[in-house]
Order: C-alpha cells, then structure tokens, then sequence
C-alpha cells in the first residue's frame, strides 16, 4: 500500500522549497505569477462557489494574474497534481496530506475549506453487513490515499481488524459507488456528494458513521510557489474567504451550484450541503490532534513508517501564518 502512495509524490523533491511561508526575511518576490493553478472538487462546496463567482479575478483584480482550474475527484488527484506541479493549490482531506507529507510531498496546508463528515461506510439496502466486525472476508471499494481509505482503516482497527481481514478494491469514489449500486461489492468507504446520491436513490445504508474519522477540508499550497509568492497565498485565501461568506450566507444558491457542476439533484446537494461546517477556515490545534489521532492508526496499520515523527510532519504541514494575516480573529 505504501508503495502505491510512494506513487502519489514521486518526483517531489524537485519541487521541495525550503522557505518559512511569508517570513519577510525570505527574499521572497512578492509579486503575484502570471498564472495561478487551483484545483476545484465535487467534495468542497466552497471550491466551487470561487470558481462559479469569481473571486479570484475579484482579489486580484489589480494585477494581471490568470487563473486555471483543474478538476480533483479526490485527495489522491489533488496530491498527485501538486506533486507534479500542475496545480499551485490543491483541496485534500487533512489525514491525506499528512501521509503525502510523510512521502516527502512538498505542501503545506494554508487554510481549512471545511469540516465535513464527508465519509462513512455504505453498504446496500439488502445486505447482511450491520457493523465493522461484518466486514471480515467482505469486499469493500475505497480510494486509496484519501479520507474515506484512511475513515476505513481507523474503523477497522477499532473493530479489532486489519485491511488484510477485508479484501480492498481499490477505485475511484464514482467508481465505488456504482460497484456498490450494482451489487459487485459487499460495501463502499464512500464521500459525497457520491455517497449522499447512494443514499437518496438507492437506499444505500451508511451502517458505520464517526465524524471525529472524518478529518478536516484542507487547502494546499505548494511550497515553492508559497516561497515565491507569499502575498500571493494570502490573496487566495482572501478569495476563498469570499467563497465561505458567500455559502453560509447562500446556502440555496451554493445547492444550484453543485446541482450545476457535479450533475446531482437538488436533495442530494442540499443533503452534502449539510453535512459541511463553514465556521473554523484557520489551521490550529485541533486539527493538529485530529490528524496525530490518525497518524497514530496510520502508522500501526503500516500505512505510514513507524519511524515517521508524524508531530514534526504537522509542524512541517500545518501553517497558519498567511491565514493569520488574512482572517479576523
């Protein structure tokens, strides 16, 4: 398994920065690139609202900045495109950066998109499977290297099993969920809006639900662009503090939204849509624990090397300091 998340960061020492964020006395050009990346997620409502209103062109309007927009289906997408460059700010769940932050991925987390409980265990509406314990010898679809994976790992273990007890079919969140619909798996480590549509038209049973598995909405920065251009990272998070504004004061038009964009009926958006909190976007210490909860499952199931400092790797990824400058305390 590691070997397969060894894939997410390759050639991510090429990219490494060594800078302190906004530290004054980098050298750092403060002057905005020509071109931003960003990434853009079916999982992040607040992603979407920036794309659909504007609020990059809006902050950076007095410079000649263009900006691109990359689709991430999921945590593993959104590390392998900062990984390799081809977006500057990517959206992950916290437990996935942190173990791409253990393979050496060059990130750091700049701003929290949410606190979703985004994930839980799916199984259909006619199977045997009621609990965790029922997942032994069963086949369960998950993404690896994302939330509900790792949502997955922690509650097998606190059943007392491991992914060897299970047999792990390894898809894409869509893809989960339609082997699931079809009746090919036993059960499905699923995330929204995916799951929410399982739920609503098929009568999918979300049989194990804990919101403390599920970690927080990061958004990632690379960390030689965050070296480069530090005001430019400040700016960004300006323009997703206008998306987060904007969604908990149009909750109505934020369901059109992902109505729009990620092809799903309006109940199924309005129930996503709920299950997000918009309230604490500043990196801090609870989701500093959140994530040494999960390092600690991580670890013990071999999914990150038990040498790993996972305090010093949250040190390392976890840095306020350019929300600090941007957002009322």
């Amino acid at each position: 398994m590691r070997n397969y998340l060894l894939t997410l960061t390759a050639g991510a020492a090429v990219l490494a920065g060594c800078g302190d964020g906004n530290d004054s006395g980098s050298g750092a050009d403060a002057s905005s690139p020509e071109t931003i990346t960003v990434d853009y997620a079916y999982y992040s409502p607040t992603s979407l609202v920036l794309k659909e209103q504007g609020f990059l062109d809006e902050v950076f309007e007095d410079e000649d900045v263009e900006f691109d927009y990359v689709l991430s289906q999921g945590s593993n997408n959104a590390l392998e495109f900062l990984s390799g460059g081809s977006v500057d700010f990517g959206s992950t769940a916290g437990a996935a950066a942190l173990m791409a932050k253990g393979n050496d991925s060059p990130i750091k987390n700049v701003y929290i998109y949410s606190q979703p409980e985004w994930t839980a265990l799916v199984t259909g509406p006619e199977s045997d499977v009621a609990s965790v314990e029922d997942l032994e010898g069963k086949q369960v679809a998950a993404t690896l290297g994302t939330d509900p994976y790792i949502f997955l790992v922690r509650a097998l273990d606190e059943a007392g099993l491991s992914e060897d007890d299970v047999e792990i079919v390894p898809v894409q969140h869509n893809d989960g969920a339609n082997l699931l619909a079809n009746g090919e798996v036993d059960a499905w480590a699923g995330l929204d809006p995916h799951m929410a549509r399982q739920e609503l038209e098929n009568d999918a049973e979300l049989f194990y639900r804990n919101e403390d598995f599920n970690t927080y909405g990061f958004l990632n920065v690379r960390e030689d662009f965050a070296e480069e251009h530090p005001e430019a990272v400040e700016k960004v998070i300006e323009a997703y503090e206008l998306a987060r504004e904007w969604t908990l004061d149009n909750p109505d038009d934020v369901v059109d939204i992902l109505v729009a964009e990620a092809g799903i009926d309006e109940e199924t958006a309005e129930l996503q849509l709920e299950r997000n909190n918009f309230d604490q976007p500043l990196p801090g210490t609870e989701h500093e624990e959140s994530l040494a909860a999960a390092g600690e499952v991580l670890q013990s199931s071999g999914n990150m090397e038990e040498d790993d400092d996972v305090e010093a790797l949250l040190e390392e990824l976890i840095d306020p300091s350019y929300a600090e400058n941007v957002i009322e305390q």
